[in-house]
């Protein structure tokens, strides 16, 4: 593309993995203002670069694009790749709760098969699990717990994405303001 066909600091996407000559990776990377007077004047420190004797130009490496606005400033960066959720993130829910076991107070044997009139007891045969002899502590249930689930893995917060390049002009028509 011949120099007067594009806007200095004009940015386009290209399916090719090269710069051609004029343009330039939009990497991130470190111009001197010196011998980029002209592509200064329009992006300063917007990407970075202290503003003395450099100037960044933009990064997409892993980025899309997007239109300032609504409290974005043009060059500001954000989002994640990936994110783990915190429990505040989490809509409301609820667990199955698995109970424990009644378990009875020891020292009161089992000797009876039937539950009808008859209490928990200590068991000692794998057919009796009553007793008629009246406990008052009537036994203890055992804590109650729920399941762990999840593993506390960040999770993929990328839209679906085809990769392609990034350039920025170097040379062209310096952009007149309105």
């Amino acid at each position: 593309m011949p120099a007067d066909d594009q806007y200095l600091g004009e940015v386009s996407i290209v399916s090719f993995n090269f710069a051609p000559r004029g343009w330039a990776m939009c990497n991130g990377q470190l111009l001197p203002i010196q011998q980029n007077q002209a592509l200064f004047s329009i992006l300063g420190t917007t990407y970075g670069g202290n503003g003395v004797t450099t100037f960044a130009l933009p990064d997409f490496r892993g980025k899309v694009p997007m239109h300032w606005g609504n409290n974005i400033v043009l060059g500001q960066t954000g989002g994640a790749a990936t994110h783990t959720l915190t429990t505040a993130e989490m809509p409301q829910h609820a667990h199955l709760v698995t109970p424990g076991e009644v378990k009875a107070k020891t020292g009161t044997v089992a000797n009876q098969t039937a539950p009808e009139n008859n209490y928990f007891a200590e068991n000692t045969a794998e057919t009796k699990r009553f007793t008629n002899v009246p406990d008052t502590s009537m036994g203890n249930i055992a804590p109650i717990t729920t399941a762990v689930i999840g593993g506390s893995q960040p999770h993929t917060n990328m839209q679906p994405y085809t990769v392609l390049n990034f350039i920025i002009a170097l040379q062209g028509i310096f952009p007149s303001r309105n």
